[in-house]
């Protein structure tokens, strides 16, 4: 769904197409990893919102990721079989907080012919959407990214709608993110995300996928 004429998903690793086909039927293990100046960021963002919305239960110590993370994908198909979009769920597995839900759809932006991921987590009064720009990387991975740049490219947009009749309030925002799926050296399938404001990191997450059996 995402080909296009600076995408061709024909050239990624098989484990990569799988995962992304078929990712309810791979097991998430992590490790995470926080800029010093970001941690009390992420312990707020995690106090706020974690037990309010069932979301965005970042994962701040070692213990928190020791057991790796669940997934649970959902899609909703149109009448004829198409798929429309996927919610996916991801719940730290030690605490069964969830860290990330949200939806997701293969869109093109206005102007252009090339599908990007549209993502989107609900918030209190609105809603965070990121587009990634697909990419195959040199090795046949997937990368995803949300760069900067203007209103209307891929990026991260903060919405914001106070109730019915009122005005909606939307900001391109300076969150940047990137992933990286790949195949390593020894044939296993990782991925490297990184969340950052404008050019500075500030949480790495690290994924080890393995295919469950059956």
């Amino acid at each position: 769904m995402l080909d296009g004429p600076a995408f061709d998903s024909s050239a990624l690793r098989r484990q990569v197409r799988d995962f992304y086909e078929q990712t309810e039927r791979w097991q998430l293990e992590l490790q995470s990893q926080w800029s010093a100046w970001a941690w009390p960021f992420g312990w707020l963002i995690s106090a706020l919102f974690a037990r309010r919305l069932d979301q965005l239960s970042l994962p701040l110590r070692a213990k928190d990721v020791a057991d790796g993370m669940t997934s649970q994908l959902t899609s909703v198909v149109d009448r004829n079989g198409r798929l429309i979009g996927s919610s996916w769920r991801r719940r730290l597995r030690a605490t069964g907080a969830t860290t990330y839900s949200g939806w997701y759809q293969a869109v093109a932006l206005p102007g252009t012919r090339q599908p990007s991921v549209r993502v989107v987590f609900p918030l209190p009064n609105g809603r965070l959407v990121v587009f990634l720009r697909p990419e195959v990387s040199t090795v046949g991975g997937l990368t995803l990214i949300s760069p900067a740049g203007g209103w209307g490219d891929d990026g991260a947009y903060l919405v914001v709608e106070r109730g019915s009749g009122s005005p909606v309030w939307a900001r391109r925002i300076p969150v940047r993110e990137s992933f990286h799926v790949y195949v390593d050296a020894q044939d296993v399938l990782r991925t490297d995300h990184v969340l950052g404001l404008w050019s500075v990191p500030a949480l790495r997450l690290q994924y080890r996928l393995s295919a469950i059996d059956g």
